[in-house]
């Protein structure tokens, strides 16, 4: 006899117009964990767009920010950041897709840098991060054919007191796994958007990089009226 598995429950839920919050399924002691969040957004224009997200999450704590793109039908929804508290804020924005990315390490993620797709014309961004690293990695996709789905790491001091940083990080397009580079040593992050893409970065940085969150898009779907309502529904009892 298998002994059922235990159904977590999220130890706290919010939703607002703009955000929906979740933190803590399952184990509130272990500094690790990992969960599966599917969660069906609506946003009300004047267009109702449907759109399903599906991402796979391991950290201490998450959340999720939707945003309706003025002229664009898509859902943006964020995910992290993951990481430490240390250096300065950065966020690339969002465009409609990654095209390479220059990655510099060592111990850690020193620095990375990355070439946006707008509109079919590449768009480089700063560079994030300081100016240490001995090994360099350039990531060239084949894009649009090719296109960044997913993104695991770790992140940990790199002294012993000191901040959290991004460790190691592993890129996941629909096509290969590139990875992982740096040490993959102190709390693991992973998440993977089921028909989307990454679209924009954003994070702290200052000698190294700190932390680092994404923003996923994903087109409308065609799925019916009736199916969204009943993942509302089932929601909503879960969390009453």
């Amino acid at each position: 006899c298998i002994n059922p598995q235990p159904l977590w429950i999220p130890k706290s839920f919010c939703c607002s117009k703009e955000r929906v919050w979740f933190s803590l399924y399952g184990n509130q002691i272990s500094s690790s964990f990992l969960f599966v969040v599917k969660l069906w957004f609506l946003c009300i224009s004047p267009c109702t767009v449907f759109t399903k997200v599906s991402c796979r999450v391991s950290s201490r704590t998450g959340h999720m920010d939707q945003q309706q793109q003025q002229g664009d039908k898509n859902l943006t929804v964020f995910v992290g950041p993951w990481g430490g508290n240390g250096g300065t804020v950065w966020d690339d924005g969002i465009y409609h897709g990654v095209r390479e990315i220059k990655l510099v390490y060592d111990h850690c993620i020193d620095s990375i840098s990355l070439v946006y797709d707008k509109n079919g014309k590449p768009v480089r961004s700063e560079k994030h991060g300081g100016h240490g690293g001995n090994k360099t990695t350039e990531i060239k996709l084949q894009y649009p054919d090719e296109y960044l789905i997913g993104v695991s790491g770790y992140y940990s001091p790199v002294v012993h007191g000191g901040t959290n940083v991004i460790r190691s990080m592993t890129f996941t397009s629909n096509k290969q796994v590139y990875g992982p580079y740096g040490v993959e040593q102190g709390t693991l992050f992973t998440f993977s958007v089921d028909g989307g893409r990454i679209v924009g970065m954003n994070g702290r940085s200052g000698w190294y990089l700190d932390s680092i969150g994404f923003r996923l898009s994903r087109p409308k779907s065609t799925k019916m009226i009736h199916k969204l309502r009943k993942k509302i529904h089932w929601l909503t009892r879960i969390v009453a």
